[in-house]
């Protein structure tokens, strides 16, 4: 069976997936003073980050080493409202694909647990 990246067309997709996730956090008053001042890197990163979890290329953990996700989001106050404001717009992002609903289903429920995965205040 093929891999989420190759079904959903892989870099093109998830560069546009992370164009329109980032679309809404830079306008976002409670996500936008989290990230850095220029975006670029952070989208960079991000799209690598997917393609590779998604069964793309490894360029992400080539350049950058081990996802180790938690640590690189530890210095970030992330209670429920940022959690919920970011998975608002990366849902927004994921419908806005056009996906089979099966695809889709599985980005959602990747990105709802990586969301709660990632809160570290409140509780």
């Amino acid at each position: 069976m093929a891999s989420l990246y190759e079904r959903v067309g892989g870099e093109p997709f998830f560069t546009a997936l992370v164009e329109r996730f980032y679309a809404g956090v830079a306008t976002d008053p409670l996500l936008r003073p989290l990230y850095p001042e220029q975006l670029e890197a952070s989208k960079v990163h991000l799209a690598l980050f997917l393609e590779q979890y998604w069964g793309g290329p490894t360029t992400y953990s080539d350049q950058r080493g081990h996802p180790r996700l938690r640590m690189r989001h530890a210095h970030f106050l992330i209670g429920a409202a940022e959690r919920d404001a970011w998975l608002r717009h990366m849902t927004s992002a994921v419908k806005a694909a056009g996906l089979d609903e099966a695809d889709e289903g599985e980005l959602l429920a990747y990105f709802a647990m990586a969301a709660r995965s990632l809160e570290n205040v409140g509780g």
